[in-house]
């Protein structure tokens, strides 16, 4: 083992960024890639309630964000984009997973949990030179607990199930930087899905799309295609004020140094600032009954149920739930929805290529005065949709490269 007391080592610890001050931390938020921006405004809206938040500027995939640890605990409850609150426990240069080791090591982990937690290690990279990444993550692991070990004579376990701790370790170029988790789960698990119900649309991405798209609150939102019903049940928790986390636990529920009495009354104002809904505004259909049951299944345990009605019906065949023209002035019609290519749209034999044509035909003809959004996750769909989007915004589904196309139905949206 390197001494503590030669130069390189002092080097490393020299690296180590301590917060800006006393109650001030850095953290970072990763999202989906496209909907930075977005997140940087939902961050901000946070920011008007608290003197503490503030957002930084956006980068591919995540936004930078200094606040509080009651600000921490404020983002895991409220925002909907992110996938996770990361606390920056500190940084710095490597050349090999010796260097990473120190890092870990030289943090004041026992601050934040003790030995008798089992911990789990994550690792992220980009453009990383290191040979073995999965190596780095183990050193990041002996680190910890070595230092634990000075300490108290003992190590903590390793958990990768079900862990009380979750260590993130991100890999630059030329910059390791190591995050305690604060959120524990992902945060697009809000807390109300069934097991079985696993979604290719997740939760963070469902709420960008209606935010990129223009939806609002207030808005009539329809997804003929709504499969477990994401969007519709995300949308309906907006409109009803309801916290994205407020079903759910989070990770700094075990670690210390945060406010549980704080934190127990944040959770309680927010139930009270839970607003009803009515009936009318939002609707679902899917061609399989058993995803109509699921969206209803999900609303029920999502807290909105009442306020969503679902069918069972093809798309092709679908009719506007309300009349455009008819809504009270401010108020949109929205036909919002996560196009698949699986048996859902194409019964009876029907080719995947011909449903774009034929869905576009349903839209020019029913839905006239409606705003629509489209998540493509292939490239060329809109041109097989031959309808002009008036935008088209670049978003990753997971790795997944897709186009959220907004198009207006009016007459003349029809190309050629």
């Amino acid at each position: 083992m390197q001494s503590p007391y030669s130069s390189v080592y002092k080097r490393r610890r020299a690296a180590v960024q301590p917060p800006a001050a006393p109650n001030a931390f850095d953290f970072f938020l990763p999202c989906p890639r496209g909907v930075e921006a977005a997140l940087a405004d939902e961050v901000k809206a946070l920011a008007e309630h608290s003197p503490t938040l503030r957002a930084g500027t956006p980068t591919p995939g995540g936004l930078p964000v200094q606040g509080s640890l009651t600000d921490a605990m404020r983002l895991n409850l409220h925002c909907r984009l992110p996938s996770r609150v990361l606390l920056l426990g500190g940084s710095c240069s490597y050349a090999d997973a010796e260097d990473i080791y120190h890092l870990a090591r030289d943090l004041a982990w026992e601050k934040w949990f003790d030995v008798t937690q089992a911990l789990r290690v994550d690792v992220t990279a980009e453009r990383s030179p290191l040979a073995s990444i999965k190596f780095a993550a183990l050193r990041v692991k002996d680190g910890i607990c070595d230092r634990f070990r000075a300490l108290t004579g003992e190590r903590p376990d390793v958990d990768t199930a079900h862990p009380d701790v979750r260590i993130h370790l991100h890999l630059r170029e030329a910059d390791a930087l190591l995050y305690l988790d604060t959120s524990g789960e992902p945060l697009f698990k809000r807390g109300w899905r069934s097991e079985h119900g696993a979604a290719p649309l997740k939760e963070h991405l469902a709420a960008g799309l209606l935010k990129l798209s223009g939806w609002t609150p207030g808005d009539v939102l329809f997804d003929p295609l709504c499969g477990s019903g994401t969007l519709v049940i995300e949308a309906a928790q907006m409109a009803a004020n309801r916290a994205a986390g407020l079903a759910r636990s989070f990770g700094f529920e075990a670690l210390q140094g945060f406010d549980m009495d704080a934190w127990n009354a944040m959770r309680e104002q927010a139930r009270q600032a839970v607003r009803p809904l009515t009936p009318g505004q939002f609707f679902a259909a899917d061609i399989d009954p058993a995803n109509v049951r699921m969206t209803l299944d999900n609303a029920r345990r999502a807290g909105v149920d009442g306020a969503i009605a679902a069918q069972a019906g093809d798309v092709i065949a679908a009719v506007p739930p309300v009349d455009a023209a008819a809504l009270p002035a401010g108020q949109a019609a929205w036909l919002i929805s996560n196009p698949p290519y699986n048996e859902r749209i194409a019964p009876e034999g029907q080719a995947a290529d011909d449903f774009a044509p034929q869905l576009a035909r349903t839209l020019k003809q029913r839905f006239a005065g409606w705003h629509v959004a489209l998540l493509a996750a292939d490239l060329h769909w809109d041109k097989a949709l031959r309808l002009k989007p008036r935008r088209r915004i670049v978003l990753f589904n997971g790795t997944i490269e897709c186009r959220l196309m907004l198009i207006d139905m009016v007459a003349g949206s029809a190309r050629g």
